[in-house]
């Protein structure tokens, strides 16, 4: 079972703390013989039991060696006396001054011949005495008695008085160094905490070096005296909310699963942040977060299932199997229990999964709106919650009884309340008024299936019609456990739940959680069971305090809130296997002609700059019959030009791919032959910086933008200027082309679209342009990208913002601070569902369209200059001269290479991803190709 610790599966002792009250502390044992009460010296002493007596902060714990007798706990609140023994005068057993009594109304006795099994309560006042072997009496008594004057303390006061115990205790603790696995490690951080595992808390002291984690218990209930975890294992370290405090901190070493090594709780926010923040400054740590970062967009593609990305949002939104009030929460997904054959194909058999699980019967929501509205302030739907403490263990039961024991006062749930039949509690939380739980990932976790049989033959007692609980029983349409399971899994999978799965993950993690949504959408809870409903550092009143933190435990956590906007939905067709279509990265840049570029007349030896080519031989350039993009991460630079003497600023690939055009800061167009390996054209059109270019492969000519505020048409045959327009009031930083429509974004903080009659037809090689739209930016634009479908426009600004604008009614439909200085890139995607943009704060950001919801966020270490995004793969350019290619669906680097001594400025692909050409500040252009 997914939170079932092995350390209480293998122990060979019966004790384990889950025999204890939930959060009880234990502190240590002592080696003693227990004379049972109610018989003469000699029969006391012919029956006394050899074990561990053990003093915990609630009640003190008798283990005997034999297992055949039980473990015998004395409550504290239930104990008249605890004193130093010496009996009558003549007594034998007195006379020695080893023995210590404890006067009891009522035992609790538990495991008896060491089998799991409700507590028998023997409610008859008794003394109960014990021989110290290797202490006295005066070495225990006196925690004993601060402890059970502690239990006579109302609530409040008795968690402050064993407090105060459990703090000097530790302060005389410290930490072991003879545990260090090497003396030359070096001691980072010591302080306290607590070890958490479900129903239990473990304090110990926590040793942070410069190779490990150390954590040593203040007790011997752990398997190993210390706990070691090496940094260099350490894969993700998570900040962790705990009773509603941020003092938690979770370590996976483990990249696979979502079930953590280890989780420790701290006094302090402050102290958890310092051991956090000092671990990752460790040289042995080397977090592996590319497996959790951006899953957004790896199960929007496919790359992820529907089970990992719901197991990845748990655990971001402070999930845990460590802790049950916030176990992970799966959803309910099949609504049909009753068909003897189940049909995945028909969405009658699955849950409307836009709703909760309280709003899916109309009737009964009602009933719990007429209520609310009698409700003072803060009024809520639900009373219960969707995922507590209770839930989690009605499932498990039959695999984890201690844990239901420990939970339930050693007790199971009456035998009509147990979990028994699927069916039946499918039909509960669809009725009954306080039941509106969902489900835990067990059920959709076929290795896991042994959670819906009774394989411990545990008495679960009997129910009223006299059958006795045992098997759950499974819907016809499942043949065993095992079965119902993978059915189970494959409805999470099918391709109904992976249409409406981003509907349930808005109720329970999203913008439907909270607020006007949450009310909206039938889905208020409790409002203690919100993060931030209260702050418990700043609850004075101790009873008011123990009061919310039994609230927590009995009513559960709603998780962290990880989305405030829609979330997206998952691709309707899968993206795996990567399916590469012979599709364009740009629509604007892609020539197909069957000419070659005609050039009239040589180029004047006085515009021919100095052209330098590391190959001798010339590249032969031909269009590939399939594509190239599914092996791209074998391109390598293969020749490099210096064509200009600045950076070069834009470059484009014409006449099948055979030709460059590029411009650049020295003002300079230039076209260079890469069949022929020489220059064409060296033109100079401004006495600025030309800045960004399109070429239009039907009429042999380019738009080119320039910092003189304006945007040149040149054409090829005539080698000159045919027109220009003055399109702004400062410089030209981008432009788009396709067709008759011209988008231009400039410095004056504006992005202008234009009709250009002239571009299409035999007009004299006029622009004819026509103003459509001019779109305001609070500061310079910097790039520009349209949709290939050309109605919404993607703008990056000086500032680091993003726009996303629709082009028919020259409005804005989202505006974002996505990067905290210059964007230097804006991307649609090439289908037009995600954007985006590269900045000089190192990050790549991938939003989704429709939602606005960001699906992917990267430091890539350096500033990316320039894209080029091909169906799920990425090409970048860095500025340190680097062109890097991402998997956008595993959101991963893919390699890295260095082409360019200075950034990488500007990028273009050929359609098959054939010929791959960059420019840099590095004055040349590198033509890359498929090795």
């Amino acid at each position: 079972m997914a939170f079932v610790s092995e350390n209480y599966g293998e122990r060979k002792e019966r004790f384990s703390l889950l025999l204890l009250e939930p959060s009880e502390i234990y502190f240590e044992d002592f080696s003693v013989f227990y004379y049972p009460c109610g018989l003469t010296d000699e029969q006391a002493e012919e029956k006394k039991l050899r074990g561990r007596l053990k003093v915990c902060s609630k009640s003190i714990v008798f283990e005997p060696q034999d297992t055949a007798y039980p473990v015998v706990k004395f409550m504290l609140r239930d104990t008249s006396k605890i004193e130093k023994w010496t009996g009558p005068l003549l007594s034998r057993l007195g006379n020695r001054g080893d023995m210590i009594m404890i006067e009891c109304r009522q035992t609790i006795e538990m495991m008896k011949d060491n089998i799991i099994g409700p507590y028998e309560f023997k409610k008859e006042k008794g003394q109960h005495r014990f021989s110290l072997n290797f202490v006295t009496p005066d070495d225990i008594l006196h925690m004993m008695c601060q402890l059970h004057r502690a239990s006579t303390l109302p609530l409040a006061d008795e968690a402050a008085m064993i407090g105060a115990i459990v703090y000097s205790r530790q302060n005389r603790v410290s930490f072991n160094t003879s545990w260090l696995e090497n003396l030359y490690e070096k001691i980072v951080m010591e302080t306290v905490g607590d070890h958490i595992t479900p129903l239990v808390v473990n304090p110990g002291r926590v040793m942070l070096t410069s190779s490990r984690l150390y954590f040593q218990p203040f007790n011997n209930v752990e398997p190993d005296p210390v706990i070691k975890i090496n940094l260099c294992d350490i894969k993700r370290v998570v900040k962790k909310r705990f009773l509603l405090r941020q003092v938690g901190l979770e370590i996976f070493c483990s990249t696979d699963t979502f079930k953590s090594d280890m989780l420790l709780v701290f006094a302090k926010p402050a102290i958890r942040d310092r051991l956090h923040d000092k671990m990752l400054a460790q040289s042995g740590v080397s977090l592996q977060e590319t497996a959790q970062e951006n899953m957004t967009l790896r199960w929007q593609t496919g790359a992820i299932t529907n089970q990992e990305y719901l197991l990845y949002l748990n655990s971001q939104a402070d999930r845990s199997f460590n802790d049950l009030t916030q176990y992970p929460v799966f959803p309910w997904v099949i609504a049909d229990y009753e068909s003897p054959e189940l049909d995945l194909e028909n969405p009658a058999t699955y849950r409307d999964l836009s709703k909760p699980m309280g709003a899916l019967n109309p009737d009964r929501l009602e009933r719990f709106k007429e209520r609310c509205q009698d409700m003072p302030e803060p009024k809520f739907l639900y009373g219960s919650h969707y995922s507590t403490p209770g839930y989690v263990l009605y499932y498990l039961n039959r695999v984890a009884p201690e844990y239901s024991l420990c939970l339930q006062n050693g007790k199971f749930d009456q035998p009509d309340r147990q979990f028994k039949s699927i069916a039946e509690t499918w039909k509960n939380v669809m009725s009954l008024p306080s039941d509106v739980k969902e489900l835990i990932p067990e059920f959709y976790q076929p290795e896991m299936a042994d959670f819906l049989s009774n394989r411990k033959l545990l008495e679960l007692g009997t129910m009223q019609d006299g059958s006795k609980v045992n098997n759950v029983e499974l819907p016809l349409w499942a043949d065993d456990e095992l079965d119902f399971c993978r059915k189970c899994k494959k409805a999470l999978e099918s391709n109904y739940a992976s249409q409406y799965l981003h509907e349930w993950i808005d109720l329970i993690f999203g913008y439907k959680q909270r607020g006007k949504e949450a009310e909206d959408s039938n889905n208020l809870f409790y409002y203690l069971t919100y993060e931030g409903a209260v702050d418990l550092d700043s609850v004075k009143d101790p009873n008011e305090k123990e009061s919310i933190k039994a609230q927590i435990m009995e009513f559960g956590q709603t998780p962290k809130q990880l989305f405030t906007r829609p979330h997206p939905a998952r691709f309707s067709t899968p993206v795996l296997p990567i399916e590469i279509t012979a599709q364009a990265t740009h629509d604007e840049s892609v020539v197909e002609t069957e000419d070659d570029v005609a050039i009239s007349t040589e180029a004047k030896e006085d515009d021919l700059e100095e052209i330098n080519a590391t190959n001798e031989v010339p590249i032969q350039v031909e269009a590939s019959s399939s594509s190239c993009w599914d092996k791209i991460e074998d391109l390598k630079p293969m020749a490099d030009y210096k064509l200009h003497k600045d950076t070069v600023h834009a470059i484009k690939l014409a006449n099948q791919d055979k030709v460059v055009f590029s411009v650049s800061q020295d003002s300079q167009l230039k076209l260079y032959s890469l069949e022929d390996q020489r220059q064409l054209r060296s033109v100079s059109l401004s006495s600025l910086p030309l800045s960004c270019l399109a070429v239009i492969p039907d009429k042999k000519q380019a738009l080119v933008g320039s910092w003189d505020n304006s945007v040149y048409l040149y054409s090829i045959d005539y080698g000159r200027v045919l027109d220009t327009l003055v399109a702004h009031d400062d410089a030209v930083s981008s432009l788009w082309l396709r067709d008759n429509l011209l988008v231009t974004a400039s410095w004056d903080s504006t992005v202008k679209v234009w009709l250009c009659g002239g571009l299409q037809t035999s007009c004299g090689g006029k622009m004819e342009a026509e103003l459509l739209a001019e779109l305001d930016h609070d500061t310079g634009v910097t790039c520009v990208d349209v949709n290939k479908e050309a109605t919404h426009i993607l703008s990056g600004t000086r500032e680091g913002a993003v726009y996303y604008w629709e082009i028919s009614g020259q409005s804005i439909l989202r505006h974002s601070q996505n990067h905290s200085s210059v964007v230097h890139a804006v991307k649609f995607h090439p289908h037009g569902h995600q954007m985006l943009s590269a900045g000089a704060d190192h990050y790549i950001r991938v939003v989704d369209v429709h939602t606005g919801t960001e699906v992917f966020a990267k430091d890539a270490g350096e500033e990316i200059r320039c894209l080029v995004w091909h169906a799920n793969l990425l090409l970048a350019g860095d500025c340190t001269g680097k062109l890097l290619i991402w998997d956008m669906v595993k959101g991963q680097l893919k390699t890295s290479i260095k082409g360019h001594e200075g950034a990488i400025s500007c990028i273009e692909a050929s359609e098959d991803g054939a010929v791959v050409i960059t420019g840099g500040e590095d004055k040349k252009i590198v033509l890359w190709k498929v090795s």
